[in-house]
């Protein structure tokens, strides 16, 4: 849940997304070709309100100037490239940036990190089409990128080495500080002639006791704390070592789970098309399949759920969309596919982010945009 803020008018465009937009759907787990978080707006203004919608367009433009919203939480950004220009002549979605500034509305986006965050989009759908025992098909690495430096000091300098490395910025794990991992051992070494040895002589193998001294870098940092290690240790050539560290996995894209009543592929595709309004749902495969294990991936699941490590053993795929080739994939690997339209596998989620995002601000007036529409309709005979 976001942490409670003022709901008074001195509440600002950029503490709403900061204190409460961010932690719903945090930056980092979205996808590296994404674009989220504030795509524009005047952070410092005060927020009189805002309207939620899966995408921006000038009728959901015009709804939140006529419902006196500031804020849009547009969640598929209308800018994922760098523009060079914003006119009205334009027919792209920069054309909508510009008339949403011009009327003074900031824009935010949640986009993939939605997806991923828990309680998000997948999370929506996954409860919507019943699945229990959930879990991300893919995990998503976070926080910030460390390496680990390992190096050897005798037991009597070890002390001002590691106060030079934390000094550096090394050692922090969290709100911990000065976190290390030592370990004695015993070193060796032989000088040649052109050597000046701290510890014993140069022209003999020498054998001296030594603690291993690990910690955790900031990837910034590695330059700088190494440059500070090797001032402190007594060696003339320290030897060290900087390992790479894997990211935290928090969350993660898509969800896979099992049904808790096993049912047919059209009765899944039918009572779902029913429960979320879907109006050109497709189906892959037979009819009537029973279906037990199942993802789900909002928007457009391509193959992720067939290459997944979790892909043997599921019987189908909810989705939004799905291309041909992807169809004929299923098939192949004998397995169905639920298409509900990319736009309403993604809608559902709106109501349920109104009610968190209400839980957190209060009194500020929070709206699910009632212009924004799913782009196809279906063929009336």
């Amino acid at each position: 849940m976001a942490p409670k803020i003022d709901p008074s008018p001195a509440s600002t465009i950029g503490q709403l997304a900061r204190n409460v937009l961010e932690p719903l759907a945090p930056l980092e787990l979205a996808e590296s070709w994404d674009n989220v978080g504030l795509l524009a707006g005047d952070e410092s203004a005060p927020c009189s309100g805002l309207l939620l919608c899966i995408d921006l367009s000038e009728a959901v433009i015009a709804e939140a100037c006529k419902l006196g919203a500031n804020l849009v939480m547009a969640y598929h950004p209308p800018l994922f490239k760098p523009i060079s220009r914003l006119v009205t002549s334009s027919t792209a979605t920069d054309r909508l940036m510009w008339l949403a500034i011009s009327k003074g509305l900031a824009v935010y986006s949640m986009h993939t990190a939605l997806d991923a965050a828990e309680g998000g989009t997948n999370d929506v759908l996954a409860r919507i089409v019943g699945l229990v025992e959930v879990e991300p098909l893919t995990y998503v690495p976070t926080g910030p990128g460390e390496k680990k430096l390992v190096t050897f000091v005798p037991a009597e300098q070890l002390e001002a080495v590691a106060e030079a490395v934390f000094r550096a910025g090394a050692g922090r794990i969290g709100d911990y500080e000065k976190c290390s991992y030592r370990l004695a051992g015993e070193g060796t070494f032989f000088g040649t002639d052109s050597t000046k040895p701290a510890v014993g002589r140069r022209g003999r193998l020498e054998h001296v006791p030594e603690i291993r001294f690990e910690c955790v870098v900031p990837a910034g940092r590695v330059a700088t704390v190494v440059e500070a290690m090797c001032r402190a240790h007594p060696y003339e050539e320290p030897a060290f070592d900087v390992y790479p560290l894997d990211r935290r996995l928090v969350g993660g894209m898509g969800r896979v789970g099992r049904l808790k009543t096993p049912e047919t592929l059209a009765a899944l595709a039918s009572g779902l098309s029913r429960r979320i309004g879907a109006r050109c749902a497709q189906v892959v495969g037979r009819p009537n399949r029973k279906l037990s294990r199942v993802a789900v991936y909002v928007g457009a699941a391509g193959r992720l759920p067939l290459e997944s490590p979790l892909s043997p053993g599921l019987d189908a795929t909810v989705t939004g969309e799905i291309r041909h080739h992807h169809a004929l994939a299923y098939l192949r690997h004998d397995q169905c596919a639920i298409a509900l339209g990319h736009w309403a596998s993604e809608r559902p989620v709106l109501a349920v982010l109104q009610k968190r995002i209400r839980a957190a601000v209060g009194a500020l007036p929070v709206r699910v945009s009632r212009a924004d529409r799913d782009p196809f309709a279906p063929v009336k005979g």
